[in-house]
């Protein structure tokens, strides 16, 4: 295309290419999702389908951009974990962010009705997403630590005070009623007064979930002798797992592999 006189407009552009060698972390959270959820009736304080949905879109982000290397969600968040190799876009960082974003919500949209056949989607669902580089993968490490450690405090005290709310107290006595309690007093407040173990509540509301590429073995077909004839084969999965400690990344060392 021919240059014109307008085209110097295109010197105020900002320069916004992230740092080589630095892992690439996409944090998309939902925008007032207290009264999305409202309006659409979610239950209190986990809806499984919605948790199912959220956990879908960030399959589908894996598996539409490549250079991802592992998710991890709770709630209405999702963090993406970028390569540091990763030369997508330059590494623009408004190009990774758009892009990453409008894909998420339009994957919420399009799949809504696979989570929610029942129900109307009575208003648009937005979110918000922040960039953050990181050098090193144990920083990387920590950050998911910090996390999922985040998802256990939240949901122990969404979980004791929806059910006091459920129980007739109003959304303002329950949290008088948590405030200043530590886990253990939430852990025995849950148990005696609602008969809840909390260690045996889903590992999806506790832990959060993580999404990533494995290598399993599958059954293609049998043979002729009756036996199974199995393949490894890579492909998407969706767990719900202690990633603090340090099972996990000896387990799954590729993950985060520096170059």
């Amino acid at each position: 295309m021919a240059n014109s006189k307008y085209e110097y407009v295109k010197k105020f552009e900002v320069e916004d290419k992230l740092p080589p060698c630095n892992w690439v972390i996409l944090r998309i959270d939902g925008c007032h999702f207290h009264r999305f959820s409202a309006v659409h009736d979610f239950e209190k304080p986990n809806d499984v389908n919605a948790l199912m949905l959220m956990n879908s879109c960030a399959v589908a982000m894996l598996e539409h951009f490549p250079d991802i290397a592992f998710d991890y969600g709770v709630s209405d968040e999702y963090s993406f974990i970028w390569k540091e190799t990763s030369q997508f876009y330059q590494r623009r960082a408004s190009k990774i962010l758009s892009l990453g974003v409008s894909f998420f919500t339009s994957m919420y949209v399009i799949k809504w009705r696979d989570f929610f056949p029942h129900k109307e989607l009575k208003e648009p669902p937005y979110f918000d997403a922040r960039i953050v580089c990181y050098p090193r993968a144990k920083i990387v490490r920590d950050y998911l630590s910090w996390r999922q450690v985040d998802c256990h405090i939240n949901n122990q005290y969404n979980t004791c005070f929806w059910k006091l709310v459920q129980s007739g107290k109003s959304e303002k006595e329950a949290q008088e009623l948590l405030k200043g309690t530590l886990a253990k007093d939430k852990n025995e407040m849950l148990f005696t007064q609602f008969g809840i173990n909390y260690d045996k509540l889903p590992a999806m509301f506790k832990k959060g979930s993580c999404v990533y590429k494995d290598h399993v073995e599958e059954t293609v077909k049998i043979d002729e002798a009756g036996n199974p004839v199995k393949r490894r084969r890579q492909m998407v999965v969706v767990d719900h797992i202690d990633i603090i400690g340090n099972k996990f990344w000896k387990d799954h060392p590729n993950i985060l592999k520096e170059d």
